[in-house]
């Protein structure tokens, strides 16, 4: 059975819009570290559509460690617009849930989710995902994409927690049920 695993920055008030223009200030040896040991322990990318194309368009002309990787290992993108899959992706185009789910019982990969809020919400809503890391910055934004929008109660555990030398809290959940 395959895993789902979930890393995401978020603010103090749970805005994950835009990261690129607010935790670079935060970002340090800890944090690089924690986010090398997760990508290095997944085989494959699930990826929304604006990540996904964000994404495209900066690793290929990326030069430092971890570029290789990132610029082979599949990806499965969740879109009902683009049409032609490059950059090692496979495009999801109907039933998302199922096909995840299809993923997740047909093999034994370990997936990762960067980012990607309307995706990871819908299958958090499925109960496709194993694993949460949110990094959490020590700024309160006041507006942007909040990741818990409407969602019904949802019960995690905690699995983890540690803290950078920037403020940041690396909270690790695993789903309660």
């Amino acid at each position: 059975m395959g895993k789902i695993t979930v890393s995401m920055y978020l603010s103090l008030d749970g805005v994950m819009e835009e990261p690129g223009d607010w935790h670079m200030p935060y970002w340090d040896d800890e944090m690089a570290k924690f986010q090398s040991d997760v990508f290095y322990a997944n085989d494959a990318l699930i990826l929304g559509r604006v990540t996904y194309e964000g994404f495209a368009a900066a690793w290929p002309k990326v030069k430092e460690e971890g570029a290789d990787k990132m610029n082979t290992m599949p990806k499965y993108v969740a879109t009902t617009t683009l049409e032609e899959p490059q950059w090692n992706a496979s495009f999801i185009k109907n039933n998302i849930v199922e096909e995840v789910n299809r993923l997740k019982r047909e093999t034994d990969q370990q997936y990762l989710i960067y980012g990607s809020g309307q995706l990871t919400r819908t299958l958090m809503e499925h109960n496709l995902i194993d694993e949460y890391h949110f990094m959490v910055h020590p700024v309160v934004l006041g507006k942007g994409k909040r990741f818990f929008m409407e969602q019904g109660q949802r019960g995690l555990k905690l699995a983890g927690v540690k803290t950078t030398t920037t403020g940041v809290a690396i909270l690790s959940y695993q789903p309660s049920e």
